[in-house]
Protein backbone atom coordinates (compact mmCIF):
# COMPACT_ATOMS: atom_id res chain seq x y z
CA UNK A 1 0.00 0.00 0.00
CA UNK A 2 1.36 3.42 -0.97
CA UNK A 3 1.87 6.20 1.54
CA UNK A 4 -1.03 8.15 0.00
CA UNK A 5 -3.36 5.15 0.17
CA UNK A 6 -2.31 4.51 3.75
CA UNK A 7 -3.17 8.08 4.71
CA UNK A 8 -6.56 7.76 2.96
CA UNK A 9 -7.32 4.50 4.76
CA UNK A 10 -6.27 6.01 8.09
CA UNK A 11 -8.49 9.06 7.55
CA UNK A 12 -11.43 6.81 6.65
CA UNK A 13 -10.92 4.69 9.76
CA UNK A 14 -10.80 7.79 11.96
CA UNK A 15 -14.00 9.10 10.37
CA UNK A 16 -15.71 5.81 11.29
CA UNK A 17 -14.36 6.02 14.84
CA UNK A 18 -15.60 9.62 15.09
CA UNK A 19 -19.15 8.53 14.25
CA UNK A 20 -19.01 5.49 16.52
CA UNK A 21 -17.90 7.60 19.45
CA UNK A 22 -20.27 10.54 19.04
CA UNK A 23 -21.96 12.16 22.02
CA UNK A 24 -25.75 12.24 22.31
CA UNK A 25 -26.95 15.03 20.01
CA UNK A 26 -29.89 17.09 21.29
CA UNK A 27 -29.63 15.71 24.80
CA UNK A 28 -29.73 19.15 26.46
CA UNK A 29 -32.67 21.53 25.99
CA UNK A 30 -32.44 25.31 25.53
CA UNK A 31 -33.70 25.98 29.06
CA UNK A 32 -31.46 23.24 30.38
CA UNK A 33 -28.43 24.94 28.84
CA UNK A 34 -29.11 28.15 30.80
CA UNK A 35 -29.67 26.11 33.93
CA UNK A 36 -26.28 24.46 33.35
CA UNK A 37 -24.62 27.88 33.12
CA UNK A 38 -26.08 28.96 36.47
CA UNK A 39 -25.31 25.61 38.07
CA UNK A 40 -21.76 25.75 36.69
CA UNK A 41 -21.11 29.09 38.40
CA UNK A 42 -22.73 27.64 41.53
CA UNK A 43 -24.01 30.80 43.23
CA UNK A 44 -24.57 29.35 46.71
CA UNK A 45 -21.31 27.42 46.70
CA UNK A 46 -19.30 30.37 45.33
CA UNK A 47 -20.72 32.67 47.99
CA UNK A 48 -20.08 30.16 50.78
CA UNK A 49 -16.54 29.23 49.73
CA UNK A 50 -15.21 32.52 48.37
CA UNK A 51 -16.85 35.43 50.22
CA UNK A 52 -14.47 35.37 53.18
CA UNK A 53 -11.48 35.15 50.83
CA UNK A 54 -12.75 38.02 48.69
CA UNK A 55 -13.49 40.25 51.68
CA UNK A 56 -10.12 39.33 53.15
CA UNK A 57 -8.44 40.49 49.94
CA UNK A 58 -10.54 43.58 49.17
CA UNK A 59 -12.46 44.49 52.33
CA UNK A 60 -15.47 46.65 51.50
CA UNK A 61 -14.17 46.76 47.92
CA UNK A 62 -15.42 43.19 47.41
CA UNK A 63 -18.62 44.31 45.58
CA UNK A 64 -16.46 46.45 43.27
CA UNK A 65 -14.20 43.50 42.50
CA UNK A 66 -17.24 41.46 41.42
CA UNK A 67 -18.54 44.33 39.29
CA UNK A 68 -15.28 45.22 37.54
CA UNK A 69 -14.44 41.59 36.94
CA UNK A 70 -17.98 40.84 35.79
CA UNK A 71 -17.87 43.37 32.94
CA UNK A 72 -14.83 41.85 31.17
CA UNK A 73 -16.12 38.37 32.03
CA UNK A 74 -19.22 39.20 30.02
CA UNK A 75 -16.89 40.06 27.14
CA UNK A 76 -15.46 36.55 27.35
CA UNK A 77 -19.01 35.18 27.33
CA UNK A 78 -19.64 37.06 24.08
CA UNK A 79 -16.43 35.54 22.70
CA UNK A 80 -17.67 32.04 23.58
CA UNK A 81 -21.05 32.84 22.07
CA UNK A 82 -19.70 33.80 18.66
CA UNK A 83 -17.06 31.10 18.55
CA UNK A 84 -19.81 28.55 19.21
CA UNK A 85 -21.75 29.97 16.25
CA UNK A 86 -19.14 28.60 13.83
CA UNK A 87 -17.80 25.64 15.84
CA UNK A 88 -20.00 23.82 18.37
CA UNK A 89 -17.36 21.55 19.81
CA UNK A 90 -17.08 19.48 22.99
CA UNK A 91 -13.57 20.83 23.48
CA UNK A 92 -14.69 24.49 23.22
CA UNK A 93 -11.51 26.53 23.90
CA UNK A 94 -9.38 23.54 22.94
CA UNK A 95 -10.82 23.76 19.42
CA UNK A 96 -11.43 27.51 19.12
CA UNK A 97 -8.00 28.71 20.21
CA UNK A 98 -6.39 26.19 17.88
CA UNK A 99 -8.39 27.48 14.91
CA UNK A 100 -8.36 31.15 15.86
CA UNK A 101 -4.75 31.43 17.05
CA UNK A 102 -2.54 28.32 16.92
CA UNK A 103 -2.99 24.62 17.84
CA UNK A 104 -0.16 24.80 20.38
CA UNK A 105 -2.01 27.42 22.40
CA UNK A 106 -5.27 25.58 21.75
CA UNK A 107 -3.90 22.47 23.40
CA UNK A 108 -2.69 24.45 26.42
CA UNK A 109 -6.09 26.16 26.68
CA UNK A 110 -7.76 22.75 26.79
CA UNK A 111 -5.15 21.53 29.25
CA UNK A 112 -5.86 24.52 31.51
CA UNK A 113 -9.55 23.60 31.51
CA UNK A 114 -8.69 20.04 32.52
CA UNK A 115 -6.35 20.92 35.38
CA UNK A 116 -8.49 23.76 36.74
CA UNK A 117 -11.54 21.48 36.78
CA UNK A 118 -9.57 18.67 38.43
CA UNK A 119 -8.22 20.95 41.16
CA UNK A 120 -11.76 22.22 41.63
CA UNK A 121 -12.83 18.75 42.69
CA UNK A 122 -11.02 19.51 45.96
CA UNK A 123 -12.33 23.09 46.18
CA UNK A 124 -15.84 21.82 45.45
CA UNK A 125 -15.98 18.62 47.42
CA UNK A 126 -14.66 20.20 50.62
CA UNK A 127 -17.57 22.69 51.00
CA UNK A 128 -20.01 19.89 50.16
CA UNK A 129 -18.51 17.90 53.00
CA UNK A 130 -18.33 20.94 55.29
CA UNK A 131 -21.97 21.83 54.74
CA UNK A 132 -23.14 18.27 55.29
CA UNK A 133 -21.09 17.89 58.46
CA UNK A 134 -22.32 21.28 59.70
CA UNK A 135 -25.89 20.12 59.19
CA UNK A 136 -25.56 16.87 61.14
CA UNK A 137 -22.49 17.39 63.41
CA UNK A 138 -21.77 21.13 63.82
CA UNK A 139 -18.98 20.53 66.33
CA UNK A 140 -17.00 18.61 63.66
CA UNK A 141 -17.28 21.26 60.92
CA UNK A 142 -13.52 22.00 61.05
CA UNK A 143 -12.46 18.35 61.03
CA UNK A 144 -10.61 18.29 57.69
CA UNK A 145 -10.47 14.49 57.47
CA UNK A 146 -14.19 14.03 58.10
CA UNK A 147 -15.11 16.90 55.76
CA UNK A 148 -12.95 15.40 53.00
CA UNK A 149 -14.44 11.91 53.41
CA UNK A 150 -18.01 13.21 53.25
CA UNK A 151 -17.15 15.43 50.29
CA UNK A 152 -15.64 12.43 48.52
CA UNK A 153 -18.90 10.52 48.86
CA UNK A 154 -20.83 13.38 47.26
CA UNK A 155 -18.25 13.54 44.50
CA UNK A 156 -18.62 9.84 43.69
CA UNK A 157 -22.40 10.16 43.57
CA UNK A 158 -22.13 12.98 41.04
CA UNK A 159 -19.60 11.04 39.00
CA UNK A 160 -22.16 8.27 38.67
CA UNK A 161 -24.81 10.76 37.50
CA UNK A 162 -22.44 12.11 34.83
CA UNK A 163 -21.59 8.62 33.60
CA UNK A 164 -25.25 7.58 33.26
CA UNK A 165 -25.98 10.10 30.50
CA UNK A 166 -26.63 13.75 29.76
CA UNK A 167 -30.41 13.34 30.29
CA UNK A 168 -29.73 12.16 33.85
CA UNK A 169 -27.35 15.07 34.34
CA UNK A 170 -29.92 17.63 33.18
CA UNK A 171 -32.75 16.19 35.27
CA UNK A 172 -30.57 16.24 38.37
CA UNK A 173 -29.67 19.86 37.67
CA UNK A 174 -33.31 20.91 37.38
CA UNK A 175 -34.03 19.52 40.83
CA UNK A 176 -30.94 20.78 42.64
CA UNK A 177 -30.50 24.19 41.02
CA UNK A 178 -34.17 25.17 41.15
CA UNK A 179 -34.25 24.61 44.91
CA UNK A 180 -30.86 26.30 45.39
CA UNK A 181 -31.69 29.45 43.43
CA UNK A 182 -35.16 29.59 44.96
CA UNK A 183 -33.67 29.64 48.47
CA UNK A 184 -31.15 32.33 47.48
CA UNK A 185 -33.83 34.55 45.94
CA UNK A 186 -36.08 34.30 49.02
CA UNK A 187 -33.23 35.10 51.42
CA UNK A 188 -32.04 37.93 49.18
CA UNK A 189 -35.51 39.49 49.33
CA UNK A 190 -35.47 39.24 53.12
CA UNK A 191 -31.93 40.63 53.38
CA UNK A 192 -32.21 43.69 51.14
CA UNK A 193 -34.21 45.84 53.62
CA UNK A 194 -31.61 45.07 56.31
CA UNK A 195 -28.89 46.74 54.22
CA UNK A 196 -30.39 50.17 54.89
CA UNK A 197 -31.42 49.71 58.52
CA UNK A 198 -29.94 51.83 61.30
CA UNK A 199 -28.39 48.82 63.04
CA UNK A 200 -25.21 47.42 61.42
CA UNK A 201 -23.49 44.44 63.07
CA UNK A 202 -20.91 44.81 60.31
CA UNK A 203 -20.17 47.79 58.06
CA UNK A 204 -22.63 50.58 57.24
CA UNK A 205 -23.64 50.17 53.60
CA UNK A 206 -22.18 52.63 51.10
CA UNK A 207 -22.52 52.93 47.34
CA UNK A 208 -18.79 53.67 47.26
CA UNK A 209 -18.23 49.93 47.70
CA UNK A 210 -18.86 49.57 43.96
CA UNK A 211 -16.13 52.03 42.92
CA UNK A 212 -12.37 51.68 42.58
CA UNK A 213 -11.62 53.63 45.75
CA UNK A 214 -11.39 50.55 47.98
CA UNK A 215 -9.31 48.47 45.56
CA UNK A 216 -6.09 50.43 45.85
CA UNK A 217 -2.88 49.14 47.37
CA UNK A 218 -0.22 46.65 46.40
CA UNK A 219 -1.81 43.63 44.79
CA UNK A 220 -5.29 44.29 46.22
CA UNK A 221 -7.12 44.64 42.91
CA UNK A 222 -5.32 41.72 41.25
CA UNK A 223 -5.85 39.35 44.19
CA UNK A 224 -9.52 40.31 44.40
CA UNK A 225 -9.97 39.97 40.64
CA UNK A 226 -8.57 36.43 40.64
CA UNK A 227 -11.02 35.42 43.36
CA UNK A 228 -13.86 37.17 41.53
CA UNK A 229 -12.96 35.27 38.36
CA UNK A 230 -13.36 32.06 40.35
CA UNK A 231 -16.83 33.21 41.45
CA UNK A 232 -18.02 33.41 37.85
CA UNK A 233 -16.13 30.44 36.47
CA UNK A 234 -18.21 27.47 35.37
CA UNK A 235 -20.79 29.15 33.13
CA UNK A 236 -18.78 27.96 30.10
CA UNK A 237 -19.83 24.35 30.68
CA UNK A 238 -22.59 25.21 28.19
CA UNK A 239 -19.91 25.46 25.48
CA UNK A 240 -18.54 22.00 26.29
CA UNK A 241 -22.07 20.63 25.89
CA UNK A 242 -22.26 22.10 22.38
CA UNK A 243 -22.38 18.70 20.66
CA UNK A 244 -25.20 17.60 22.96
CA UNK A 245 -27.42 20.72 22.98
CA UNK A 246 -30.40 21.50 20.76
CA UNK A 247 -29.68 24.34 18.29
CA UNK A 248 -26.28 24.61 19.95
CA UNK A 249 -24.76 27.24 17.66
CA UNK A 250 -27.13 29.81 19.17
CA UNK A 251 -28.27 28.23 22.43
CA UNK A 252 -25.00 27.67 24.28
CA UNK A 253 -23.68 31.22 23.87
CA UNK A 254 -26.90 32.89 24.98
CA UNK A 255 -27.13 30.51 27.94
CA UNK A 256 -23.65 31.50 29.09
CA UNK A 257 -24.47 35.22 28.91
CA UNK A 258 -27.75 34.79 30.82
CA UNK A 259 -26.01 32.64 33.40
CA UNK A 260 -23.41 35.33 34.14
CA UNK A 261 -26.08 38.02 34.53
CA UNK A 262 -28.14 35.90 36.93
CA UNK A 263 -25.24 34.94 39.19
CA UNK A 264 -23.81 38.48 39.11
CA UNK A 265 -26.99 39.84 40.71
CA UNK A 266 -26.94 37.14 43.39
CA UNK A 267 -23.22 37.59 44.08
CA UNK A 268 -23.56 41.34 44.60
CA UNK A 269 -26.55 41.05 46.92
CA UNK A 270 -24.93 38.43 49.14
CA UNK A 271 -21.50 40.08 49.26
CA UNK A 272 -22.94 43.41 50.38
CA UNK A 273 -25.27 41.63 52.80
CA UNK A 274 -22.33 39.78 54.35
CA UNK A 275 -20.43 43.03 54.86
CA UNK A 276 -23.40 44.69 56.56
CA UNK A 277 -24.83 41.85 58.64
CA UNK A 278 -21.65 40.13 59.85
CA UNK A 279 -18.70 41.53 61.82
CA UNK A 280 -15.26 41.05 60.30
CA UNK A 281 -14.20 38.51 62.94
CA UNK A 282 -17.28 36.39 62.26
CA UNK A 283 -16.54 36.40 58.53
CA UNK A 284 -12.94 35.35 59.16
CA UNK A 285 -13.90 32.57 61.59
CA UNK A 286 -16.48 31.07 59.21
CA UNK A 287 -14.51 31.07 55.95
CA UNK A 288 -15.64 27.56 54.95
CA UNK A 289 -19.38 28.05 55.60
CA UNK A 290 -20.18 31.77 55.62
CA UNK A 291 -23.77 31.20 54.48
CA UNK A 292 -24.52 29.27 57.66
CA UNK A 293 -24.04 32.31 59.90
CA UNK A 294 -25.41 34.70 57.26
CA UNK A 295 -28.57 32.63 57.01
CA UNK A 296 -29.06 32.90 60.77
CA UNK A 297 -28.50 36.66 60.60
CA UNK A 298 -31.22 36.97 57.94
CA UNK A 299 -33.64 34.44 59.42
CA UNK A 300 -32.76 33.68 63.06
CA UNK A 301 -33.32 30.11 64.14
CA UNK A 302 -33.58 28.03 60.98
CA UNK A 303 -31.98 30.32 58.40
CA UNK A 304 -28.55 28.75 58.77
CA UNK A 305 -29.85 25.23 58.25
CA UNK A 306 -31.78 26.25 55.14
CA UNK A 307 -28.69 27.93 53.72
CA UNK A 308 -26.62 24.83 54.39
CA UNK A 309 -29.09 22.88 52.28
CA UNK A 310 -28.72 25.46 49.49
CA UNK A 311 -24.92 25.27 49.59
CA UNK A 312 -24.92 21.48 49.66
CA UNK A 313 -27.21 21.36 46.62
CA UNK A 314 -25.15 24.02 44.85
CA UNK A 315 -21.90 22.21 45.51
CA UNK A 316 -23.25 18.88 44.37
CA UNK A 317 -24.65 20.53 41.25
CA UNK A 318 -21.39 22.26 40.36
CA UNK A 319 -19.37 19.10 40.96
CA UNK A 320 -21.58 17.53 38.34
CA UNK A 321 -21.21 20.36 35.80
CA UNK A 322 -17.45 20.49 36.34
CA UNK A 323 -17.19 16.75 35.75
CA UNK A 324 -19.15 17.27 32.55
CA UNK A 325 -16.77 20.05 31.48
CA UNK A 326 -13.56 18.17 32.16
CA UNK A 327 -14.79 14.86 30.75
CA UNK A 328 -15.96 16.52 27.50
CA UNK A 329 -12.67 18.39 27.15
CA UNK A 330 -10.68 15.19 27.68
CA UNK A 331 -13.00 13.44 25.24
CA UNK A 332 -12.31 16.07 22.57
CA UNK A 333 -8.55 15.92 23.22
CA UNK A 334 -8.57 12.13 22.99
CA UNK A 335 -10.68 12.17 19.82
CA UNK A 336 -8.13 14.52 18.28
CA UNK A 337 -5.36 12.18 19.53
CA UNK A 338 -3.54 14.89 21.45
CA UNK A 339 -3.76 12.49 24.40
CA UNK A 340 -4.42 8.70 24.32
CA UNK A 341 -7.41 7.85 22.13
CA UNK A 342 -9.01 5.94 25.01
CA UNK A 343 -10.17 9.34 26.33
CA UNK A 344 -11.98 9.92 23.03
CA UNK A 345 -14.17 6.84 23.34
CA UNK A 346 -17.71 6.81 24.70
CA UNK A 347 -19.88 4.18 26.27
CA UNK A 348 -22.30 2.86 23.62
CA UNK A 349 -25.20 2.65 26.08
CA UNK A 350 -24.95 5.97 27.90
CA UNK A 351 -23.23 8.02 25.16
CA UNK A 352 -20.81 9.50 27.69
CA UNK A 353 -16.98 9.44 27.91
CA UNK A 354 -16.84 6.95 30.77
CA UNK A 355 -13.08 6.34 30.63
CA UNK A 356 -12.29 10.08 30.78
CA UNK A 357 -14.68 10.52 33.70
CA UNK A 358 -13.20 7.62 35.67
CA UNK A 359 -9.67 8.94 35.21
CA UNK A 360 -10.72 12.32 36.60
CA UNK A 361 -12.41 10.58 39.53
CA UNK A 362 -9.26 8.62 40.34
CA UNK A 363 -6.97 11.67 40.14
CA UNK A 364 -9.38 13.73 42.24
CA UNK A 365 -9.49 11.13 44.98
CA UNK A 366 -5.68 11.24 45.14
CA UNK A 367 -5.88 15.03 45.43
CA UNK A 368 -8.33 14.67 48.33
CA UNK A 369 -5.73 12.60 50.20
CA UNK A 370 -2.94 15.07 49.42
CA UNK A 371 -5.13 17.95 50.58
CA UNK A 372 -5.42 16.26 53.97
CA UNK A 373 -1.68 15.63 54.18
CA UNK A 374 -0.49 19.12 53.22
CA UNK A 375 -3.37 21.37 54.26
CA UNK A 376 -3.70 22.56 57.83
CA UNK A 377 -7.36 23.50 57.47
CA UNK A 378 -10.29 23.54 55.09
CA UNK A 379 -9.91 27.31 54.70
CA UNK A 380 -6.25 27.03 53.71
CA UNK A 381 -6.93 24.30 51.16
CA UNK A 382 -9.75 26.35 49.64
CA UNK A 383 -7.51 29.42 49.46
CA UNK A 384 -4.78 27.57 47.58
CA UNK A 385 -7.23 25.92 45.21
CA UNK A 386 -9.27 29.03 44.42
CA UNK A 387 -6.25 31.23 43.73
CA UNK A 388 -4.51 28.65 41.53
CA UNK A 389 -7.71 28.00 39.59
CA UNK A 390 -8.03 31.76 39.13
CA UNK A 391 -4.71 31.77 37.26
CA UNK A 392 -5.77 28.93 34.98
CA UNK A 393 -9.15 30.54 34.31
CA UNK A 394 -7.50 33.82 33.36
CA UNK A 395 -5.14 31.94 31.04
CA UNK A 396 -7.67 30.07 28.91
CA UNK A 397 -10.35 32.79 29.00
CA UNK A 398 -7.83 35.33 27.65
CA UNK A 399 -6.86 32.97 24.81
CA UNK A 400 -10.52 32.44 23.87
CA UNK A 401 -11.07 36.21 23.87
CA UNK A 402 -8.15 36.78 21.51
CA UNK A 403 -9.26 33.83 19.35
CA UNK A 404 -12.61 35.43 18.52
CA UNK A 405 -11.01 38.78 17.68
CA UNK A 406 -8.41 37.20 15.39
CA UNK A 407 -10.69 34.53 13.96
CA UNK A 408 -13.46 37.02 13.13
CA UNK A 409 -11.16 39.88 12.09
CA UNK A 410 -12.57 40.05 8.54
CA UNK A 411 -16.09 40.84 9.78
CA UNK A 412 -15.36 43.08 12.78
CA UNK A 413 -16.08 46.27 10.86
CA UNK A 414 -19.20 45.03 9.06
CA UNK A 415 -21.34 46.76 11.68
CA UNK A 416 -21.10 48.62 14.97
CA UNK A 417 -22.62 45.59 16.72
CA UNK A 418 -19.95 43.31 15.27
CA UNK A 419 -17.22 45.69 16.38
CA UNK A 420 -18.49 45.94 19.97
CA UNK A 421 -19.69 42.38 20.66
CA UNK A 422 -17.13 40.40 18.63
CA UNK A 423 -14.19 42.79 18.73
CA UNK A 424 -13.99 45.45 21.44
CA UNK A 425 -15.71 43.78 24.41
CA UNK A 426 -14.03 40.35 24.03
CA UNK A 427 -10.67 42.12 23.50
CA UNK A 428 -11.14 44.07 26.73
CA UNK A 429 -12.05 40.83 28.49
CA UNK A 430 -9.00 39.06 27.08
CA UNK A 431 -6.62 41.89 28.03
CA UNK A 432 -8.11 42.05 31.53
CA UNK A 433 -7.68 38.32 32.04
CA UNK A 434 -4.12 38.43 30.72
CA UNK A 435 -3.30 41.36 33.00
CA UNK A 436 -4.50 39.68 36.20
CA UNK A 437 -2.73 36.47 35.13
CA UNK A 438 0.70 38.08 34.92
CA UNK A 439 0.20 40.65 37.67
CA UNK A 440 -0.87 38.01 40.21
CA UNK A 441 2.21 35.80 39.87
CA UNK A 442 4.64 37.92 41.99
CA UNK A 443 2.05 38.27 44.77
CA UNK A 444 1.01 34.62 45.00
CA UNK A 445 2.13 32.04 47.53
CA UNK A 446 4.58 29.46 46.19
CA UNK A 447 1.94 26.72 46.44
CA UNK A 448 -0.49 28.77 44.34
CA UNK A 449 2.08 29.39 41.60
CA UNK A 450 3.20 25.76 41.56
CA UNK A 451 -0.40 24.60 41.17
CA UNK A 452 -1.54 27.41 38.89
CA UNK A 453 1.47 27.74 36.57
CA UNK A 454 3.40 24.53 37.04
CA UNK A 455 0.50 22.35 36.00
CA UNK A 456 -0.03 24.40 32.82
CA UNK A 457 3.67 23.96 31.93
CA UNK A 458 3.37 20.21 32.46
CA UNK A 459 0.95 20.25 29.54
CA UNK A 460 3.95 20.67 27.23
CA UNK A 461 4.85 17.02 27.90
CA UNK A 462 1.74 15.39 26.34
CA UNK A 463 1.77 18.08 23.66
CA UNK A 464 5.26 16.96 22.57
CA UNK A 465 4.59 13.24 23.03
CA UNK A 466 1.43 13.17 20.92
CA UNK A 467 2.32 15.80 18.32
CA UNK A 468 2.97 13.28 15.53
CA UNK A 469 -0.18 11.27 16.21
CA UNK A 470 -2.30 14.43 16.28
CA UNK A 471 -0.64 16.19 13.36
CA UNK A 472 -3.42 15.32 10.93
CA UNK A 473 -6.36 15.46 13.35
CA UNK A 474 -5.49 18.62 15.29
CA UNK A 475 -2.24 20.42 14.51
CA UNK A 476 -3.19 21.01 10.86
CA UNK A 477 -6.82 22.02 11.46
CA UNK A 478 -8.34 24.67 9.25
CA UNK A 479 -8.77 28.24 10.59
CA UNK A 480 -12.24 29.35 11.66
CA UNK A 481 -14.52 29.69 8.64
CA UNK A 482 -16.58 32.82 9.21
CA UNK A 483 -19.12 33.89 6.55
CA UNK A 484 -18.19 37.22 4.93
CA UNK A 485 -21.60 38.68 5.81
CA UNK A 486 -21.60 37.45 9.42
CA UNK A 487 -23.71 39.63 11.71
CA UNK A 488 -23.60 39.60 15.50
Amino acid sequence: MTHENLETATSHQRAIEYEEHALQAGGVSKAGSTLMAVAGSAPAYSIAASTALLIGAAGVGAPAALLWCGIPMLGIAFAFSYLARVDSHAGASFSWVARGLTPWLGFLAGWAVVISATIFMVAGALPAGAMTVSLFAPDQANNTLLVTLVGSVWFLVMAAAVIFGVHTTERAQWIMSTIEVGILVVFAALALPKLFSSSHPGEAFSWSWFGFGHLTGAGVFVSAALIAAFYYWGWDVTANLGEETKNAHKTTGLAGILGIIIVFILFEIYTTTTLVLLPGKTIEDNAANILDVLGNAIMPGIGGKIMIIAVALSTIATLETTLVQVSRTLFAMGRARTIPFAFGKINRRWKTPVFATLVVVAVSLVLFVLANVFGDSVGQILGWAISSIGLQIAFYYSLAGFAVVIGFRKVLFKSVKNFILIGLWPAVGALFMMYIFFAAIPNNDLVVNVLGLGLIVIGLIPLALFYRKAKETYFTRKPLEVPADFEA
